[in-house]
């Protein structure tokens, strides 16, 4: 069986078979008959480069495309979409073809596109193609370069690449933003960059204010208390998986409201492109930080050489958090689960007690999993702590707190140690740097198909 790279890469891969063809091919068909050029001469000219590295997204689909003669389509479908953000935290959301964020397109230089898009809302909308050098009238701009597309409605987008790089598409209705409706855009360069990478990921960046007991964010709101990587939020996020001494892209992708800081742990990198392309190497410079703007995106590159499960979040300290409860006076300080002595502590089991462990769900013990019913390694409290000002801080918080591992397993959590769910919470998410044969194990197990007893990969991205 092919590795999920081989697969996934040789979608993207000049070659012959299926233009002229206008019926919906699957994935194996376009993995087999996918990434056609203009013109047989092209080809030719083309056939020493290796295929483009594809960019993976975590806990987002791939857009699937046909060949209608020399253009390739897809088909976008504006629509309300379930979310699970975090354990037991679902929400209703708006984003395109069952996903939030949307799916991922990817394309190469030169290719000309057409999109699709179908309104399945029950209002006006519209599709900008943010930062993109196309004609006017493709642009997306309701009531200037289209009219608006209304509820049942289509409009098709066509238009040829020239640019490289990380871009992003969205709807141009500000409050259909802050309600989901954005997706990555990766146009791949003829030739690859250099130094070629060996990993490349997309994150994108969003914000949502829920209140509790809502299922529908407040989209006026000015104050945002979920905070998501490709529309999960801690210790949901999927980690990054990479070989020892890999080299790593990452494509920081933010439209929101708040600008994020992004820190990378045990590692330093360097810029190497914005949402307006590729940068000059006379411009990187080294960092592990990086501030990435509202409707920014950010390229950082680096070689994978710290073994270890590093940590890569957002450094604003409320975006390190799920929904944040207030926790002042005597009444929230007694929500507390134990104390110093180990006694139990009323009120906290009641908002935030472990959930019970789906029947026959699948565990990894001895290697960092266990169930729902294993002891919950609670937080330690000094005998004193009701008396400290200020306590408690970092308390409680609406959505994982306490020790959630089982509830979120998955291939790319395997073997992360026990108790390591309650620590990550809002954007937050793991770059793995693995040794070659826990590497391989990880990937073997996410080749599984999800009703294999010993795959864990969880589905919980569904339309509505």
């Amino acid at each position: 069986m092919r590795s999920r790279r081989d697969f996934m890469t040789s979608i993207l891969t000049i070659g012959a078979g299926a233009i002229g063809s206008r019926a919906v091919a699957s994935p194996q068909a376009f993995a087999q008959n996918a990434g056609h050029s203009h013109s047989a001469s092209r080809q030719v000219r083309e056939s020493h480069s290796p295929p483009p590295v594809l960019v993976e997204t975590p806990d987002v689909p791939q857009l699937p495309w046909r060949m209608d003669g020399n253009v390739k389509e897809f088909h976008l479908v504006a629509e309300v979409i379930k979310r699970e953000l975090a354990p037991g935290r679902e929400v209703n959301l708006w984003g395109y073809n069952g996903s939030v964020p949307g799916p991922t397109i990817q394309v190469n230089q030169g290719d000309r596109v057409r999109i699709i898009v179908d309104n399945h809302l029950p209002e006006i909308t519209s599709m900008h193609w943010h930062g993109f050098e196309i004609p006017h009238d493709m642009d997306g701009a309701p009531g200037t370069s289209q009219k608006p597309i209304p509820p049942r409605g289509r409009f098709i987008y066509e238009f040829t690449l020239h640019q490289t790089g990380t871009f992003f598409y969205h709807s141009h209705m500000a409050m259909q933003e802050m309600m989901g409706m954005i997706g990555t855009f990766i146009m791949h360069p003829r030739k690859p960059y250099q130094p070629r990478v060996d990993k490349d990921f997309a994150i994108v960046m969003q914000e949502f204010s829920v209140l509790p007991n809502n299922l529908v964010p407040n989209s006026m709101s000015m104050e945002f208390n979920w905070l998501t990587f490709n529309g999960k939020s801690g210790p949901a996020t999927t980690p990054l998986i990479v070989r020892l001494n890999d080299r790593v892209r990452i494509r920081l992708i933010n439209l929101g409201m708040d600008h994020h800081p992004i820190h990378l742990h045990g590692h330093t990198f360097v810029v190497t492109g914005t949402e307006g392309g590729r940068q000059p190497v006379t411009t990187w410079g080294p960092k592990n930080t990086v501030l990435v703007g509202v409707a920014e995106a950010c390229d950082i590159e680096f070689v994978a050489n710290n073994p270890g499960d590093w940590m890569v979040h957002c450094h604003l300290p409320h975006h390190m958090m799920n929904a944040m409860a207030s926790g002042v006076g005597p009444m929230t300080r007694n929500l507390m689960t134990r104390n110093s002595a180990g006694n139990s502590m009323p009120g906290m089991q009641h908002n935030q007690a472990q959930p019970p462990a789906a029947p026959n769900a699948p565990t990894l013990q001895g290697h960092g999993m266990q169930s729902a019913d294993a002891d919950q390694m609670q937080p330690e409290i000094a005998n004193n702590a009701n008396s400290v000002p200020g306590f408690p801080q970092d308390a409680y918080m609406e959505g994982p707190m306490m020790n959630v591992d089982s509830l979120v397993q998955k291939p790319e959590n395997y073997g992360l140690p026990r108790g390591w769910s309650q620590f990550m919470q809002g954007m937050m998410t793991f770059v793995r740097v693995l040794p070659p044969d826990l590497y391989d194990r990880i990937m073997a197990m996410r080749r599984r198909p999800p009703s294999d007893p010993d795959s864990t990969r969880s589905h919980s991205n569904h339309g509505a």
